[in-house]
């Protein structure tokens, strides 16, 4: 796989831990606490290969230029700001959820839960339209 093709695979990625981060809620929701595990580790690993592959993506590449103009601008960098600062925070609560649920402390693990969840179903739904609009609706033209 060429540079060039990682924010495809980056933005798969993205949509695949939005679809197992939502199978995880509706399994807990509905109370199967075994397919919900399956979910959450399944977004757990996606996530990580996803940082994975970030890490060397931007490593090679530096950051993504983005060509829209006018007022999709200001939109368009206020998304990719709050999807920075929001996968920033993920880094740490993601692990202190985990690890609340690993040790059976349920109660610490569903509270956090309640504010790690969101923050990363952003982060995911977010990172697929930053991709979106980069790479499909406003890419960068040196002209």
């Amino acid at each position: 796989m060429a540079i060039q093709d990682f924010p495809h695979l980056l933005a798969a990625l993205n949509l695949l831990s939005v679809i197992l981060l939502s199978m995880g809620y509706a399994f807990i929701r509905a109370g199967r606490r075994d397919r919900h595990r399956a979910a959450m580790v399944a977004a757990v690993v996606v996530s990580v290969l996803f940082l994975g592959f970030y890490l060397v993506y931007h490593a090679n590449a530096g950051l993504a230029k983005f060509g829209g103009e006018g007022i999709v601008r200001p939109i368009y960098f206020t998304i990719l700001i709050i999807h920075v600062l929001a996968a920033v925070a993920i880094v740490p609560l993601v692990p202190w959820t985990v690890i609340r649920a690993l040790r059976g402390r349920f109660d610490a693990h569903r509270r956090l839960a309640r504010i790690t969840w969101p923050i990363w179903m952003f982060v995911g739904v977010s990172g697929v339209v930053v991709y979106v609009m980069t790479i499909h609706m406003y890419p960068y033209s040196n002209g």
